[in-house]
Protein backbone atom coordinates (compact mmCIF):
# COMPACT_ATOMS: atom_id res chain seq x y z
CA UNK A 1 0.00 0.00 0.00
CA UNK A 2 2.83 2.77 0.72
CA UNK A 3 3.88 2.35 -2.87
CA UNK A 4 0.74 3.27 -4.17
CA UNK A 5 0.83 6.44 -1.92
CA UNK A 6 4.72 7.25 -3.69
CA UNK A 7 2.98 7.26 -7.55
CA UNK A 8 2.90 10.46 -8.64
CA UNK A 9 0.77 11.77 -11.75
CA UNK A 10 2.36 13.16 -14.86
CA UNK A 11 1.91 16.81 -14.66
CA UNK A 12 -0.70 17.82 -16.63
CA UNK A 13 0.50 19.36 -19.97
CA UNK A 14 -0.35 22.94 -21.34
CA UNK A 15 -1.54 21.45 -24.27
CA UNK A 16 -3.62 19.47 -23.05
CA UNK A 17 -2.99 16.20 -24.75
CA UNK A 18 -2.84 14.35 -21.21
CA UNK A 19 -6.10 15.96 -19.75
CA UNK A 20 -8.58 13.05 -20.02
CA UNK A 21 -6.02 10.42 -18.76
CA UNK A 22 -4.79 12.91 -15.51
CA UNK A 23 -8.65 13.58 -14.81
CA UNK A 24 -8.90 10.32 -14.24
CA UNK A 25 -5.80 9.97 -12.59
CA UNK A 26 -6.03 12.97 -10.09
CA UNK A 27 -9.64 11.70 -9.45
CA UNK A 28 -8.73 8.44 -8.37
CA UNK A 29 -5.71 9.57 -6.17
CA UNK A 30 -8.02 12.29 -4.23
CA UNK A 31 -10.39 9.64 -3.69
CA UNK A 32 -7.34 7.13 -2.38
CA UNK A 33 -6.79 10.03 -0.34
CA UNK A 34 -10.64 10.48 1.07
CA UNK A 35 -10.31 13.60 -0.69
CA UNK A 36 -12.75 13.01 -3.49
CA UNK A 37 -15.28 15.60 -2.65
CA UNK A 38 -13.23 18.86 -2.33
CA UNK A 39 -13.40 18.69 -6.18
CA UNK A 40 -17.73 18.38 -5.99
CA UNK A 41 -19.72 21.55 -6.19
CA UNK A 42 -21.04 22.39 -2.83
CA UNK A 43 -18.87 20.74 -0.91
CA UNK A 44 -18.87 20.55 2.77
CA UNK A 45 -15.17 19.57 3.86
CA UNK A 46 -12.71 20.84 6.11
CA UNK A 47 -10.14 23.58 5.24
CA UNK A 48 -7.37 21.38 5.93
CA UNK A 49 -8.51 18.50 3.43
CA UNK A 50 -9.29 21.91 0.92
CA UNK A 51 -5.46 22.71 1.31
CA UNK A 52 -4.47 18.99 0.59
CA UNK A 53 -6.51 18.98 -2.61
CA UNK A 54 -5.34 22.02 -3.70
CA UNK A 55 -1.19 20.93 -2.95
CA UNK A 56 -2.15 17.91 -4.47
CA UNK A 57 -3.92 19.55 -7.77
CA UNK A 58 -0.73 22.04 -7.74
CA UNK A 59 1.93 19.87 -7.62
CA UNK A 60 0.94 18.09 -10.59
CA UNK A 61 0.18 20.85 -13.17
CA UNK A 62 2.83 22.26 -15.67
CA UNK A 63 4.43 25.10 -14.30
CA UNK A 64 2.85 27.70 -16.82
CA UNK A 65 -0.39 26.22 -15.56
CA UNK A 66 0.48 26.69 -12.17
CA UNK A 67 1.32 30.37 -13.02
CA UNK A 68 -1.95 30.83 -14.59
CA UNK A 69 -4.31 29.58 -11.60
CA UNK A 70 -2.02 30.97 -9.12
CA UNK A 71 -5.18 33.05 -7.44
CA UNK A 72 -7.80 30.31 -7.40
CA UNK A 73 -7.65 28.83 -3.63
CA UNK A 74 -10.63 27.06 -3.87
CA UNK A 75 -10.31 23.37 -5.17
CA UNK A 76 -13.52 22.88 -6.57
CA UNK A 77 -12.71 25.88 -8.56
CA UNK A 78 -9.47 25.49 -9.69
CA UNK A 79 -11.23 21.29 -11.02
CA UNK A 80 -13.85 23.40 -12.75
CA UNK A 81 -11.73 25.86 -14.40
CA UNK A 82 -9.08 23.38 -15.76
CA UNK A 83 -12.06 21.33 -16.67
CA UNK A 84 -13.73 24.22 -18.82
CA UNK A 85 -10.36 24.94 -20.64
CA UNK A 86 -9.34 21.04 -21.79
CA UNK A 87 -12.49 19.12 -21.66
CA UNK A 88 -13.77 20.24 -25.25
CA UNK A 89 -11.39 16.57 -25.86
CA UNK A 90 -14.05 14.50 -25.33
CA UNK A 91 -15.95 16.32 -28.13
CA UNK A 92 -13.26 15.71 -30.31
CA UNK A 93 -11.10 13.07 -29.60
CA UNK A 94 -13.98 10.61 -28.66
CA UNK A 95 -15.64 10.52 -31.87
CA UNK A 96 -12.23 9.58 -33.67
CA UNK A 97 -11.25 6.90 -31.29
CA UNK A 98 -14.74 5.32 -31.15
CA UNK A 99 -14.13 5.22 -35.36
CA UNK A 100 -11.47 3.60 -34.91
CA UNK A 101 -12.61 1.37 -32.88
CA UNK A 102 -15.16 0.04 -35.08
CA UNK A 103 -12.97 -0.20 -37.83
CA UNK A 104 -10.03 -2.19 -36.00
CA UNK A 105 -8.80 -4.95 -37.29
CA UNK A 106 -7.67 -8.31 -35.85
CA UNK A 107 -5.91 -10.84 -37.77
CA UNK A 108 -7.93 -12.82 -39.95
CA UNK A 109 -11.12 -10.70 -39.25
CA UNK A 110 -12.12 -7.56 -40.66
CA UNK A 111 -13.56 -5.78 -38.09
CA UNK A 112 -13.98 -5.86 -34.33
CA UNK A 113 -18.10 -6.57 -34.95
CA UNK A 114 -17.02 -9.79 -37.15
CA UNK A 115 -14.88 -10.68 -34.90
CA UNK A 116 -17.32 -10.75 -31.82
CA UNK A 117 -20.07 -12.13 -33.94
CA UNK A 118 -17.73 -15.26 -34.52
CA UNK A 119 -15.91 -15.19 -30.94
CA UNK A 120 -19.50 -15.53 -29.39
Amino acid sequence: MTNIAKLELIALDISSKNYMSWTLDADVHLISRDLGDTIKEGNKVSEQDHVKTLIFIRHNLYDDLKIEYLTVKDPQELWANLKERFDHQKTVVLPKVRYEWMHLRLQDFKSVSTYKSVSA
